[in-house]
């Protein structure tokens, strides 16, 4: 009776297996296809390799690397890009199935369109407005490139730069970025673009005061109150009383 029973089991079993190859649409697949590979619904393995899974070596066959989000895989101009610029061309590697699955059934196995910036060429990462438009706020209208330099690539915010840890851009101060920020590069600035600031005053003044360190404006003056001075161990004085560092 327990040959029988084994025999049935190993039957039972053989049989799936070869139900799975023959019809992998119906017993192992995850879900219906996307709308656009619906024609593909029967023919798994023009995507997957058997025992393998999915390729992209078999997407490439149809989505040529050179014409996606430009052309179609029939030739034919796309009039409706999914985004703004053609970005597949700059990608480190050419691995399809990172981003995307193409079955959208009940349960997806995998999130579809999951993009992450480091599949980007490290050249491609410095030109976010090639792909991004960039933010129409007062601020933002200011500033050309150098996103990096307030935002990550995991999230846009929170921005990681607070302008008032560094000076307070209040009363007349409240300027715009290229005022003290020449060129858009963030990384610099300079105060002598206003009023009586010229690097002969500042130095005169600054050692009439016994002052010898005051290339780094920033670290002593903090907003536009004169009277507001941190000193960093310098000598600095603010009406004959030396400022210690808060």
């Amino acid at each position: 009776m327990s040959c029988i029973l084994k025999l049935v089991l190993a039957a039972n079993l053989i049989t799936i297996a070869i139900l799975a190859f023959v019809y992998p649409n119906l017993m192992v697949g995850p879900g219906k296809l996307i709308p656009g590979h619906k024609q593909l619904e029967t023919d798994c393995f023009a995507c997957h390799a058997p025992l393998r899974g999915a390729s992209s070596e078999r997407c490439v066959s149809c989505h040529k690397t050179a014409e996606i989000g430009r052309l179609t895989t029939l030739g034919q101009p796309i009039t409706k890009s999914l985004t703004s610029t053609p970005f597949h061309q700059k990608l480190v590697n050419q691995d399809c199935i990172a981003c995307h699955s193409d079955h959208a059934g009940v349960k997806r196995f995998r999130p579809q369109r999951h993009f992450n910036h480091a599949l980007l060429q490290k050249a491609t990462l410095e030109q976010c407005q090639s792909c991004h438009k960039s933010p129409a706020d007062s601020l933002h209208r200011q500033i050309s490139g150098n996103c990096s330099q307030c935002h990550n690539q995991n999230k846009w915010t929170p921005a990681t730069f607070n302008h008032r840890k560094y000076f307070e851009l209040d009363r007349d101060h409240n300027a715009s970025c290229v005022t003290c920020h020449v060129a858009n590069d963030y990384s610099r600035y300079t105060c002598y673009g206003c009023h009586e600031h010229t690097p002969d005053n500042i130095r005169r003044e600054h050692i009439e005061e016994g002052i010898r360190d005051f290339d780094n404006c920033v670290e002593c003056h903090r907003n536009a109150d004169e009277h507001d001075i941190r000193g960093r161990g310098n000598g600095a004085r603010e009406g004959g009383r030396e400022e210690k560092d808060d």
